[in-house]
Formats: C-alpha cells, sequence, structure tokens
C-alpha cells in the first residue's frame, strides 16, 4: 500500500516522496532535554511527519529561557517543558503520538525511558553523567544515538557539525566533548555520532543559581537542534 501524504506535507513530498514521508510517519524518536537544543529539534521532526515522539524532561520553562527556546513564550513559562512541546507537536502534526516523561534522565530512570520502543534517541542534556548512561544504554540495546556536546558560550550557527566524537579532538576546545572522549572509551565506546562546534567558546562570568552558567543567544541552540533532526530524518530516509 502506498503511504498518502497529508495535504500539509505536500512541498515535504515533492522533495522526499510518499515513500520518504511514510518511513518518517513511521519513525519513533526519543528526544531527551527539551531546552534550546531538543526543542528545536522536536519541532523539526514534528514538521516533518515524524509519527512518535518521547518527550522527557524534568524541567519547567523559565523566564530566562524565552532568549533562545522555541518552547518559551511568555504563555508558556511556568509550564512543564514536557507538556508545553507536546502541545506544540501537536499544532503542528496532530497525527504525532506523544509520550511524556517529565523526570529527569538518570540511571534510576532509565527503565522508564528505555520501556518505551523507539527506533533512535536524541540527547539534548548537559550532565555527563547523564550522558554517558544515555550512551551505554543505546549501545547495549543496540538503539541508534545522536548526541549534542557543547553549545552555550558561542555566536556562530555555521560552526555546528555533525561527525563522530573523535573529530572533536581538534575542533572549538570543548570541555564537555574531551570529558566525553575520555570516558566514553573508558566504557568500550570508540565511536559516538555527535554535534560540536568548531568555534571556540567564549567565557563569561555571570553566576546563575550560584553557579557558573553559559551563555546563549537566540541563533545557536536552535541551529544544532535542526542539524541533529536533520541527521535523524536523513538516517531513517536512508534505511532499508
Amino acid at each position: 500500500m502506498v503511504y498518502q501524504s497529508a495535504p500539509w506535507q505536500a512541498r515535504q513530498s515533492l522533495l522526499i516522496g510518499e515513500e520518504g514521508c511514510g518511513r518518517l510517519a513511521g519513525a519513533s524518536i526519543a528526544v531527551i532535554g527539551l531546552g534550546g537544543v531538543g526543542g528545536a529539534a522536536v519541532e523539526a521532526l514534528a514538521r516533518a511527519g515524524v509519527g512518535r515522539l518521547i518527550l522527557m524532561d524534568h524541567d519547567q520553562i523559565s523566564l530566562t529561557n524565552i532568549n533562545r527556546q522555541l518552547l518559551a513564550t511568555r504563555e508558556t513559562v511556568g509550564m512543564q517543558k514536557t507538556e508545553a512541546a507536546a502541545a506544540r507537536v501537536k499544532s503542528i502534526n496532530p497525527g504525532c503520538q506523544t509520550e511524556l516523561l517529565p523526570v529527569f534522565y538518570s540511571p534510576e530512570t532509565a527503565e522508564a525511558l528505555f520501556s518505551l520502543e523507539f527506533g533512535l534517541l536524541i540527547d539534548c542534556i548537559d550532565t555527563v553523567t547523564a550522558k554517558l548512561d544515555l550512551a551505554v544504554q543505546c549501545k547495549a540495546r543496540g538503539i541508534r544515538e545522536l548526541a549534542c556536546l557543547g553549545t552555550g558560550n558561542r555566536l556562530d550557527p555555521g560552526a555546528f557539525r555533525m561527525g563522530d566524537i573523535s573529530e572533536t579532538a581538534k575542533a572549538g576546545g570543548d570541555g564537555l566533548a574531551r570529558v566525553m572522549r575520555r570516558e566514553l572509551r573508558r566504557r568500550g565506546i570508540e565511536k559516538a555520532r555527535v554535534l560540536y562546534s568548531t568555534e571556540p567558546p567564549r567565557k563569561t562570568v555571570i553566576a546563575e543559581g550560584g553557579r557558573y552558567a553559559p551563555g546563549s543567544i537566540s541563533v545557536c541552540p536552535p541551529a544544532a537542534g535542526y542539524l541533529l533532526a536533520a541527521d535523524a530524518i536523513s538516517y531513517f530516509l536512508a534505511r532499508d
């Protein structure tokens, strides 16, 4: 049976055909972390007609998210990010099935995530221990993973790249990438598909909540999210 895309997908169908639209409609993707990067990835996947999205984030939208996060508006401040993301997905692609996990990812909550079956995971969180556990879990379960490295303290969205984590050794001075390379090797993971920047991070000095937080601007996290979504879309379109 030939897949029949919806009228709102007409321009996409011209590009990837009905078969391609059907592949995306059958895709199931988990997005972990719904901030500036993850929120943009979710929106791009919804607009591409992905049929099922698992949305995981424990946080609420705050006023300081508005400068860079697509989910953050004056109307959504205070909402759970999972709820805001689901509402936005439904307003774009009503046929997309969403499953919400409003909890922090950790080894303790891993089973709640991985008990849901999906074909690809996009890691948009910045906690090293959680990122490492996600990588180990995905490898053990044979799940395709795309992981976002540092996007903060940068001004050039054109400097983002998708590639293997080994490539980050010569790009941008990303401290998160350095730690991830070392710790993944210790766990027997030599290859990992990641988003990284070739732009060296700038130094910021503003403290947030008693700790130093990276600076961020409107154009960078969403650009990173769209690149991750594009890589996910390409993966499903290329599958046999």
